[in-house]
């Protein structure tokens, strides 16, 4: 028993102690969330937004060159000039364009006067002549086919059949002198069209733009500036030759500018959108952002070290004096 007693005082202070109050326990720090950068870079190039390569319409010697390199032009500018038996100038050209127009109106005339004193055959009264060509050669198909069992004949109804062969003959070529009338007709008026366009491309005194392509073709003793812009390149001196088709000078509207990328791939060209919006570093102004948005996205691919990429079209919106064509950029996309 003695024992026993011993034991319970020992067995009730464990148990106080045990039901006694734990100590705090300090707090766990939350472990913030990591969100992931989805934000896309890639590099590309400064281009002006508009520009053309001139080439010379005819082989020759250099006369004269009017412009030089970093210049700007208006439209319709004289940038060179050629000599060159096979080359006219602007005024050259404008004569030819009004002969041409000339004889142009008269074709037409000649042969609407010939179509209109034709004798159509009151059989085509519903037909064009190119149904009437169609009909007739079924027509004679089936005389030819008739008369060839009795070809070697020498009785009525081998001459019958002969007469009748004869006449589908004739028929036929009366169609087709009648679509012969009509389609020079057609032709007169084309060739009129187009002369009529020469002669305006040639006489436009804004220098249009959509009259560039007619008047560096026909006048093409000169080089002309197609819009305003800079020339950027010029490759002449007086007194070389140079042949036609090569390029000579380029013309940049350097008003506007985008940058090209290079390097977006397939992974992320799928998340950029027309019109998304983008801020662009150039190398030569290190402490300065562009801001620009996507003009478009190409639907062919190249490839670049390995790697499927396609290429973005960056519009600037902002812009600085100093942009040169070909600075390397970089295009973060918003």
């Amino acid at each position: 028993m003695k024992a026993l007693k011993l034991f319970i005082p020992i067995l009730l202070a464990l148990s106080i102690v045990a039901c006694g109050t734990a100590p705090a326990t300090a707090e766990a720090t939350p472990i913030p969330t990591v969100i992931a950068d989805d934000t896309i870079i890639s590099e590309g190039r400064l281009e002006p937004l508009r520009y053309t390569e001139l080439a010379l319409n005819a082989n020759g010697l250099i006369s004269e060159v009017l412009k030089s390199e970093g210049e700007t032009v208006a439209p319709g500018d004289v940038i060179a000039r050629l000599e060159s038996s096979e080359a006219q100038t602007l005024e050259a050209a404008q004569a030819t364009a009004a002969d041409e127009l000339t004889a142009a109106y008269q074709d037409v005339r000649d042969a609407q006067f010939k179509l209109d004193n034709f004798d159509v055959p009151a059989s085509y009264a519903n037909l064009t002549p190119s149904e009437a060509v169609k009909a007739e050669l079924a027509g004679l198909n089936k005389a030819r086919a008739d008369f060839e069992p009795y070809k070697n004949a020498a009785t009525d109804s081998a001459r019958n059949y002969k007469k009748a062969l004869d006449n589908a003959w004739a028929k036929y070529r009366k169609a087709i002198q009648w679509l012969e009338l009509e389609s020079a007709l057609q032709d007169a008026n084309s060739r009129l069209i187009l002369a009529q366009r020469n002669y305006d491309s040639l006489q436009d005194p804004s220098f249009a733009e959509g009259t560039a392509g007619a008047r560096a073709a026909l006048a093409n003793a000169e080089i002309r500036a197609p819009f305003a812009g800079t020339l950027t390149n010029l490759d002449l001196k007086v007194g070389e030759f140079r042949s036609a088709g090569q390029p000579v000078a380029t013309i940049a509207d350097t008003s506007s500018w985008i940058v090209k990328t290079t390097d977006l791939t397939e992974i992320d060209v799928v998340k950029v959108k027309e019109g998304q919006p983008v801020t662009v570093s150039l190398d030569t102004f290190p402490n300065k952002k562009f801001k620009g948005h996507v003009l478009t996205i190409s639907q062919n691919y190249a490839e670049n070290q390995g790697d499927v990429v396609y290429e973005v079209v960056i519009l600037l919106t902002d812009q600085d004096a100093a942009m040169r064509w070909g600075m390397t950029a970089v295009v973060t996309f918003e």
